[in-house]
């Protein structure tokens, strides 16, 4: 069921909520074509996990990876943008990252090695330049 976003702060007040619901060994999948909200939603989830709302978050893009130390454990942000499929990602310690909280852009480059307990978010454009709208799946109970 789509959910409507009507700006930039009810973005950032969705990726709040994700943060408040979210424990280690989850992994939050974010979907969307670029310049849909996905970074803002980052940093929003990232900033409430870290009770720090001026902490800086780069994007991963060109890292691949960010590690984040939060009041809930580590918080692994991935950009997958420029990974090639599954394999590259054990070079990242994809595995050893499970543990605790996995935030995940391009999700779908992942395959396989996605966590099949995965909350999936994708983000698309709305009705006015700032509003999106948000579909999910996993998490039933929870969300």
């Amino acid at each position: 069921m789509p959910h409507h976003l009507p700006n930039q702060s009810a973005t950032e007040a969705f990726a709040q909520r994700i943060a408040a619901l979210a424990q280690p060994g989850d992994t939050i999948a974010l979907s969307g074509e670029m310049g849909v909200g996905k970074s803002v939603f980052a940093r929003a989830f990232l900033r409430a996990l870290a009770g720090d709302p001026a902490l800086d978050v780069p994007s991963p893009t060109f890292s691949l990876v960010q590690l984040y130390d939060t009041l809930r454990g580590q918080v692994a942000h991935f950009d997958l943008w420029r990974v090639d499929g599954p394999d590259a990602l054990y070079e990242l310690g994809w595995e050893d990252l499970q543990d605790g909280i996995m935030l995940v852009e391009w999700p779908e480059r992942a395959g396989e090695e996605l966590p099949r307990n995965a909350l999936h978010l994708t983000l698309s454009h709305g009705a006015t330049d700032e509003a999106r709208i948000v579909q999910w799946r996993g998490w039933e109970g929870r969300l």
